[in-house]
């Protein structure tokens, strides 16, 4: 067996208060990555850490993140999949990310969230929605609603998960880094 790991990012702000208030959750953002170092690292958000309106699909860059969001936390946990499905998982991350401008955050299906209410415009997608889809048509149906119904909590209250890290994103860079 092979894994994958998903990050799950608590970070300071306006927009991430809103989440955290709504969803009832510290952690209000899903990172899907292929190493436990995050350096092949994922997700629908923003495309600057530093500018909060501008948003899609993007490579994460956890030492930017730390710039931005000295006090950011991260659970990172890892999840079981096949070489094939891994590999699948990989090649189409890598699609999405030559084709990044063309995937965007899906500010309109928020509300649909909160009345439970499936909800897809072509290529927009929450951070958990995207992950979700990715792995669902990878053979890895973790959720039993709709895509674009699922949140960062529910990658949080995942049973099939082992949490790898939890803690600062400063010191999980620093280990990295030796510093």
């Amino acid at each position: 067996m092979e894994k994958i790991y998903l990050a799950l990012v608590d970070t300071p702000g306006l927009f991430a208060s809103i989440i955290r208030k709504v969803t009832k959750s510290d952690y209000i953002h899903v990172v899907l990555a292929l190493d436990s170092e995050l350096q092949e690292a994922y997700s629908v958000g923003r495309r600057n850490p530093f500018v909060p309106l501008i948003a899609g699909f993007e490579k994460e860059n956890i030492y930017q993140i730390e710039q931005a969001f000295p006090t950011a936390r991260y659970r990172i946990v890892s999840l079981e999949c096949t070489k094939e499905q891994k590999e699948q998982i990989a090649q189409q991350l890598e699609n999405c990310y030559q084709r990044r401008f063309r995937y965007h955050y899906c500010i309109l299906g928020l509300p649909f969230i909160l009345f439970k209410k499936p909800f897809y415009q072509k290529n927009h997608y929450t951070c958990s929605s995207f992950s979700a889809k990715l792995l669902e048509e990878n053979g890895i149906k973790l959720f039993e609603k709709h895509f674009s119904l699922v949140t960062p909590k529910d990658f949080y209250e995942l049973s099939q998960t082992e949490v790898v890290y939890e803690g600062a994103l400063r010191e999980f860079t620093g280990a990295l880094t030796g510093a």
